[in-house]
């Protein structure tokens, strides 16, 4: 029997289909029936759990923009006249730092303040010597009405990068946790996987509320980002398996765009109100904590038990989406979905393919690095937005939780157009949204303006981001997608732990971080329409397929302009036969 052999195609070209993949039961299950709704209401909690570890560690180490060296003998003064006494004007490196002040921020005058108070002066002499802060740090918490972490500990000044290095051990540790529970995902399974994630996850962010120093801050935080991403990634995958292949741009945008937009950008405003750095990072884990009844509200992953011969298991869960859905499945369409799977598992066991073989065809290995660069420029332009908010606005909770909000519209016209525009166009327009509004932005003045540009350059790459989450499962062969997968995504920890350092480029000069994204934007948009279109496509199932996909498509191929069913069929690669 072959996969060519699997469509049944008569005169008038239509198709009578056979159970053939696992996509092909859900018709008669239900592709978005009760079961699936029910499972995209379950991504919730989890999505909160995916933005408060992606976004948490911001707010717990923000600093307001404005602060001083502490004088006690000066307790007594207002805050102009301890400035005015005490701190000298800002120097020329001082100036080019982020939310730069007009005195300095990390020096105080090296004299008796107590001799000087009694003399009667109020006002510094520029001739005093200079030293580093002695005392610490007084911070104006106007706009920033709480104390972090970072403040409470005077992670600034020669200590700034601190909160930095905190957030890159957290996903350096992701790189950790994406080869644990990846292992766990392959041989105990999804759910598994999904409730030990996530219970590493809420008690590592309890134990964050009780570091009372930096190391233990960073131990906290290693343990912490081994649960992120796939405290989420595991569910929303498992969820998108279950679901049509007509309905998984839907449900996987919308999701995304729902779930994630209304959760990051109600944390600026639970930290804001909570305005306890402690307390927060509590909250924070409260998501997580629906992983420990996940073994009895998540199903098990058919196509799991597919893959490692559990074929009784797989019909059980097949059946019970079938009573969920209210849908009659004759027993003839079961007897030939086992036989299916215990053909899909005997081939699956005869082949032992490795995330190299990707490299060992080259249009394969082509594809392969694209997708990895793509992924990695996408998440290096994202975190380096998402830090670089502050420096656009006082207002850092507003200005947040506006950009999170581009989540949503992102989702939304990803819905609409994703199918009838193709991934190739639309990443393209995208990122060259981004970056025009990346450059746009330099040259508006702060405030209002800034914001809305910045929140219209993040608006774009939000929208490129969901694509890069679709695009390689599209792209790589099946015989390796989960391999490859998992190697995108381990390498775009990597972009999470260089993003953040983006911001810093301002010490250099303050337009230069906006530039970078900007640039890095259209080389990202450019890049994109030198990789294939899978819209119309018939997906990669053996290395050769990966290799050959996309080798009819022209350049100038948009889907939504060769619309003619001709056209399109020219361009759809023929899946090669399998013998089972």
């Amino acid at each position: 029997m072959t996969l060519s052999e699997g469509t049944r195609r008569t005169e008038e070209g239509k198709t009578a289909k056979k159970i053939e993949t696992f996509d092909d039961i859900l018709p008669y299950i239900g592709g978005a029936g009760r079961y699936q709704w029910y499972l995209f209401v379950l991504l919730l909690p989890f999505a909160f759990g995916y933005a408060f570890l992606y976004f948490g560690h911001f707010f717990l180490v923000l600093t307001p923009n404005e602060y001083w060296c502490t004088v006690p003998e000066l307790d007594d003064l207002t805050i102009d006249q301890r400035i005015a006494l005490s701190i000298p004007p800002a120097t020329a490196d001082e100036l080019k730092s982020e939310g730069a002040t007009s005195y300095s921020r990390c020096q105080m005058y090296d004299v008796n303040y107590t001799e000087i108070l009694a003399s009667g002066v109020n006002i510094s002499d520029p001739t005093w010597p200079i030293t580093a802060c002695r005392n610490g740090w007084t911070f104006d918490y106007t706009t920033i009405p709480y104390v972090s972490i970072a403040a409470e500990l005077g992670w600034v000044c020669e200590k700034e990068y601190y909160s930095s290095v905190a957030q890159s051990i957290f996903f350096i540790g992701s790189i950790l946790g994406g080869f644990i529970f990846g292992y766990i995902a392959d041989h105990y399974g999804r759910v598994p996987a999904l409730v030990a994630c996530n219970a590493v996850g809420f008690f590592a962010s309890i134990g964050t509320a009780f570091c009372n120093n930096y190391w233990t801050f960073c131990l906290s935080r290693f343990i912490l980002g081994t649960a992120f991403d796939n405290c989420f990634n595991l569910i929303f995958i498992l969820v998108i398996e279950y679901v049509g292949p007509e309905h998984r741009t839907f449900m996987a945008n919308m999701s995304f765009g729902i779930y994630f937009a209304g959760s990051a950008s109600l944390l600026p405003w639970f930290a804001y109100y909570i305005a306890d750095w402690r307390t927060l990072s509590l909250l924070t884990a409260t998501p997580m904590a629906i992983a420990f009844i996940g073994p009895w509200i998540v199903p098990e992953s058919a196509r799991w038990y597919i893959s490692t011969g559990n074929i009784p298991k797989a019909v059980e869960m097949v059946k019970k989406f079938e009573k969920v859905n209210k849908k009659t499945v004759s027993k003839e369409i079961y007897e030939e979905f086992e036989q299916s799977c215990n053909a899909a598992a005997k081939l699956e066991g005869s082949q032992n393919y490795t995330v190299l073989d990707l490299f060992k065809k080259f249009r394969l290995a082509y594809i392969t690095v694209m997708l990895v660069i793509y992924w990695l420029l996408i998440l290096i332009v994202y975190d380096g937005h998402v830090w670089n908010m502050k420096s656009l606005d006082p207002d850092v909770f507003t200005s947040f939780s506006l950009g999170a909000l581009t989540e949503l519209p992102a989702a939304i016209l990803l819905t609409l157009f994703l199918d009838k525009w193709g991934r190739r166009w639309m990443g393209f327009i995208s990122m060259m949204i981004c970056g025009v509004f990346s450059f746009i932005t330099l040259f508006m003045p702060s405030g209002a303006a800034t914001v809305t540009t910045g929140i219209i350059a993040r608006f774009g790459v939000n929208i490129a981001g969901n694509i890069g989450f679709q695009y390689a499962a599209e792209m790589l062969p099946t015989v390796v997608r989960g391999q490859g997968v998992s190697l995108i995504h381990i390498v775009g920890y990597i972009a999470h732990i260089i993003g953040p350092y983006v911001v810093y480029l301002s010490d250099v000069a303050a337009s230069l971080p906006l530039i970078v994204l900007g640039l890095l934007s259209v080389i990202v948009a450019v890049q994109a329409l030198f990789m294939p279109e899978t819209l119309g496509q018939d997906l990669p199932q053996t290395l050769e397929d990966g290799n050959n996909f996309g080798r009819e498509q022209r350049f100038w191929w948009i889907p939504c302009i060769s619309s003619s069913h001709e056209k399109k069929k020219e361009f759809r690669q023929t899946v090669s036969s399998i013998t089972s």
